[in-house]
Parts: C-alpha cells; sequence; structure tokens
C-alpha cells in the first residue's frame, strides 16, 4: 500500500510520516519512507545522520529512467521519458521484496528502525532558473507508477506542504492520503483545499489531528471535518524530545498516541487496492502532461507510450496490439 502524509507546512507531516514508517516496520511490514518534500527533513526524523542520506533520485533522473523503460518498444529513449509517463510490456517493474533492484540497492539506505529511505534531494542554488522542484518529484512518480507492492509491503510518502502536492498527478498515486492537520483555522483550510481537489479523482483521504492538547481542540477538528477525522495525536513530549534530536524509540512514545498510529496502519490495510482506478489516472495525466508541455519538450506524440496491452497489479497478461 502507498500513503502519503501532507498537509500545512508546520502541521508535523514529516514526523508523522517518521513515525508512521517506524510503527510500521515494527508491525513486520517491508517499509520504504520517500522523502519527497521541498525541504529535506524526513531522514532526520528517521535518525538518520546527513552523511548516512542515500543518493537523491532528483539527481540521477536519467538513470532512473533508461533502467525503468526496460526494452519497452514504445519509450524511444529515456529523454523522450517524463515523469507521467506510464509502464508498458517491456518496462522494468520494482518489487519492494526485491530490493536487489538498481533502483532500490543504488538509492534506498535503511534507517535505524527498519525503514529503508529514498529521497528526491533539496533544491538547491544549480537549480535557480533553470528547473522547478517537481523535476525531481517526478522521480517519485515514476518510482510509484513502476512499484508493484503486495500485501504487508508499506511505501510512506512526505509530500510537499499544502495544496502545492496538485502541481503533478502525484497525488493519485496513493491508496490512502493521511492529511496532517493541527486544531487551527489554518490547518483545516489545507484540507478543504486538499478534500475538493481530491474529491474528482476518487482518492480516499483521512485528517489526523496533531499537537491536539485537549477535548477542546479535537472538537474544532471535528466541527470542521466531520467524519474525515480519523485519530488525533496529542501534544507529546517524547515526540518533541525526538525533534530537539535526543535518543527516541517507539517504546517512548505515550500510549495514547501509539494507539493512534495503530488506527492509522489498520486503516490503511482496510483500504481497498485499486490498480483499475492507478492504471486509468497514469494514463489520463499522462495524456495531458503530453499535451500541455511534454510532446513539445520531447519532440514526440507521448500519447502513443501508452500501452493498451498492459495491465497495472501483480497479474499481468500480454495482449496483443
Amino acid at each position: 500500500m502507498r500513503v502519503a502524509f501532507v498537509g500545512k507546512g508546520g502541521s508535523g507531516k514529516t514526523t508523522l510520516s517518521a513515525l508512521f514508517a517506524r510503527y510500521a516496520a515494527s508491525r513486520g511490514g517491508s517499509v520504504v519512507a520517500v522523502d519527497a518534500d521541498i525541504n529535506q527533513h524526513l531522514g532526520m526524523a528517521l535518525g538518520m545522520e546527513d552523511g548516512a542520506l542515500p543518493r537523491p533520485m532528483g539527481s540521477h533522473l536519467t538513470e532512473i529512467k533508461e533502467y525503468l523503460r526496460g526494452d519497452n518498444p514504445r519509450i524511444s529513449s529515456a529523454s523522450a521519458m517524463v515523469k507521467t509517463t506510464p509502464p508498458g510490456r517491456g518496462s522494468r517493474l520494482l518489487h519492494l521484496d526485491e530490493g536487489d533492484d538498481p533502483i532500490h540497492s543504488r538509492f534506498a539506505v535503511t534507517t535505524p528502525e527498519g525503514p529503508r529511505l529514498m529521497v528526491t534531494g533539496p533544491f538547491d542554488e544549480d537549480d535557480l532558473g533553470v528547473a522547478c522542484y517537481h523535476s525531481k518529484v517526478g522521480a517519485v512518480e515514476l518510482y510509484l507508477n513502476h512499484l508493484i507492492d503486495g500485501a504487508g509491503e508499506y511505501v510512506v510518502v512526505d509530500m510537499t506542504a499544502g495544496a502545492d502536492s496538485f502541481a503533478s498527478g502525484l497525488f493519485t498515486r496513493f491508496d490512502m492520503t493521511f492529511l496532517v492537520a493541527e486544531p487551527t483555522r489554518q490547518g483545516v483550510g489545507v484540507y478543504r483545499q486538499y478534500r475538493d481537489y481530491a474529491a474528482d479523482y476518487g482518492v480516499p483521504i483521512a485528517v489526523v489531528g496533531n499537537k491536539v492538547h485537549g477535548p477542546g481542540d479535537v472538537a474544532f477538528l471535528r466541527d470542521e471535518v466531520g467524519d474525515d477525522l480519523l485519530v488525533c495525536l496529542e501534544h507529546s513530549a517524547a515526540i518533541r524530545a525526538m525533534e530537539q534530536g535526543r535518543p527516541f524509540t517507539l517504546r517512548d512514545l505515550e500510549p495514547a498516541n501509539a494507539l493512534a498510529l495503530g488506527r492509522l496502519l489498520d486503516r490503511l490495510d482496510a483500504q481497498e487496492k485499486d490498480w483499475a482506478r492507478f492504471g486509468d489516472q497514469a494514463a489520463l495525466f499522462h495524456l495531458r502532461n503530453a499535451k500541455a508541455w511534454a510532446n513539445r519538450a520531447t519532440g514526440e506524440d507521448l500519447a502513443a507510450q501508452i500501452d493498451p496491452g498492459f495491465v497495472f497489479g501483480p497479474t499481468r497478461v500480454s495482449l496483443s496490439g
């Protein structure tokens, strides 16, 4: 299952992404955590030192594209492969339980409590005036498009803050989206934006209240988001200590917050995997990007990259045509 953590900047989505990844791994899941935020702090939240971070995917897009396209005859070259290019027959697909492929082996490292970490890489001075951050995040979209994840396997993505996540089709690449909201008007404002954008695409959303100090905060969130409020995490001294760089393990969490992480995992596990929707939306956003800019940028009609005989999911069939 793939899950995105989104929310207003400062809401705690990076911290909750890290806590959830640790928790899912502690329950025996195979977990890859992906830092797709322009502020690259997920590795720190997972207990990694700066020098131990993996190679940034966003700086090696050509290498990633060259591997994933395989011998797919519909993709003429890595340069003709854009962030929305879907897999087809001949493409190389990725599996979390086969982590020896060049993508996982070169761009993922194992963190102290088990989850593997992948990062897009920061937006730095070399990118100014040349590229936007979404070109780096495109590596994550390609990764998810080519990933076949199974039961007990989780990809946890810390997304960019606010509604900026909708600048690409990446928001449709998840089985579940957890929107982290503080009990403030600004926090629930981002929720309303996300809810309205996502509704047209069948993207399931649940709200995670964060930094809650008491029943009044819970009541505020319930009044504002209704049944979308799944769970609340109370203000936590253990989490604050983790954010300050002090030693931390899941055993340090307050019981109520540990239970909240369990409810998040249960909700994700209960979500139906819809490979058909995933494939349909991959084609939809690829066609949109092709028409808007990618055909012009590559000099090709990228609609031809869509393979009508390819079926998304763990059971794939070869069809003629």
